[in-house]
């Protein structure tokens, strides 16, 4: 089911965006993201983790065109359907350098005993306050953060204009990712959450890969 995140941002903010929400499901459910220039109609698709014919199809019937699939960090189950909508869409696959090796390494992916190996060849690396914009709208755009603890790499995509996070799994509604798996550091994305992300605006919604999306200044009344 195609989720308008932008009703839960209404009832959080008072305030529209141009975010959708389509939960897949592979081995995990998963909150795949499309961030689309609602005047171009192109834009961004965040973490497409299972069933790339569903997204491809949302894709189409909605007259989307992704310029760029962006990941936010290298953990299968959010990056499972990546290769094959690069390849349907011709839209390179994007991920912070330092999570690069989880890409071509199924092991660290997690994916090695999932029975569904996967790998991807064909990326670019991103770096730490890049700004990633639209190539038919310079002006709708994503900086990159660096906000690292899940794994080396994790990276959230922040849009101040649309006061939007997507956190992947450093922070879920309600508590911290988890950290034990190969390159997790459970001090390091304690401080990850307080120096990057509970530093963000109070109104800024948290678009996380595994839970319901949360504000800021609500995050960090549950947490501190």
């Amino acid at each position: 089911m195609l989720i308008n995140v932008a009703l839960t941002v209404v009832n959080l903010c008072n305030r529209v965006t141009m975010i959708r929400e389509l939960q897949v499901q592979g081995v995990f459910a998963e909150n795949t993201y499309f961030y689309i220039d609602e005047h171009s109609k192109s834009g961004f698709l965040i973490d497409p983790g299972a069933q790339a014919g569903m997204i491809y199809d949302v894709i189409v019937r909605n007259g989307w065109n992704i310029e760029k699939i962006l990941l936010t960090h290298g953990h299968f189950d959010h990056m499972g359907a990546a290769e094959l909508l690069r390849e349907k869409l011709a839209a390179p696959i994007y991920i912070y350098s330092p999570d690069a090796p989880y890409l071509t390494d199924a092991h660290l992916n997690l994916s090695a005993n999932s029975g569904r190996p996967v790998i991807i060849s064909h990326y670019e690396e991103l770096y730490d306050g890049e700004i990633i914009r639209l190539k038919a709208n310079s002006g709708f755009y994503l900086k990159v953060i660096s906000t690292p603890g899940h794994t080396p790499g994790s990276a959230t995509f922040y849009s101040p204009e649309e006061h939007a996070a997507f956190v992947g799994d450093t922070l879920y509604q309600h508590g911290p990712g988890l950290t034990n798996f190969p390159g997790g550091n459970r001090r390091e994305l304690e401080s990850t959450i307080v120096t990057k992300i509970l530093s963000l605006p109070d109104d800024t919604i948290l678009l996380s890969g595994h839970s319901s999306p949360i504000t800021v200044g609500d995050e960090r009344r549950l947490l501190l």
